[in-house]
């Protein structure tokens, strides 16, 4: 798989799933997220998330991606294509015995890329499908207002989530920097060189 240059790349030491992130200038003058992902065959991806601005479409460059959609299924093959409108609940994995491979773009730019870094960091600190809680409802809590994993339902989930937060702050789980999903160790994808800078 090449690679995008000057990418942010993340992978997830449980699943496999590898991405690389860059922040690229637009013709229309946005900023868009380049995102290219491969995962191992018959792997999930993502639990069921929402992007609450960022509208995501990509093509499948190799193996069969697999998708919900708004309660949809969708299957899509080598060559095809898939799209996520903002707001649309949706989760993929893949479908296939090949490695899955997609490329597309996140537009506009908002925060999915500081949001994926933090969220990978978490899970790659603790153990395969049990993310450390006060990091990862950090991260949750923190985004809330552009990014939503569906857990449990949303009005829970603000109940919840903050209670965590606040037990964490009080436990010392937040103090310094170094900690998983931290803001300050999470800064997501490299932003588009003034000079140099990829326009798609």
């Amino acid at each position: 798989m090449t690679e995008i240059t000057d990418a942010l790349v993340l992978q997830n030491r449980h699943s496999g799933e590898r991405l690389e992130l860059q922040r690229v200038a637009a013709s229309n003058g946005q900023t868009w997220l380049a995102l290219r992902g491969s995962l191992p065959p018959h792997r999930p991806g993502p639990l069921l998330h929402i992007h609450h601005g960022e509208h995501e479409e990509g093509e499948v460059l190799a193996g069969t991606f697999a998708a919900e959609v708004d309660g949809r299924r969708i299957e899509v093959a080598t060559g095809g294509k898939a799209s996520f409108p903002a707001g649309s609940a949706h989760r993929w994995w893949n479908g296939g015995e090949d490695l899955l491979v997609v490329h597309g773009f996140a537009k506009p730019a908002v925060d999915l890329d500081r949001y994926l870094h933090a969220v990978f960091d978490v899970l790659n600190s603790g153990a395969e499908n049990r993310p450390p809680l006060f990091y990862m409802a950090h991260v949750v809590w923190r985004h809330r207002r552009t990014q939503t994993v569906l857990l449990m339902p949303r009005p829970i989930q603000a109940i919840v989530f903050p209670l965590i937060v606040l037990v964490g702050t009080i436990l010392g789980r937040y103090r310094g920097t170094d900690w998983p999903g931290s803001p300050a160790r999470c800064t997501g994808a490299p932003e588009p060189k003034s000079s140099s800078h990829r326009r798609v």
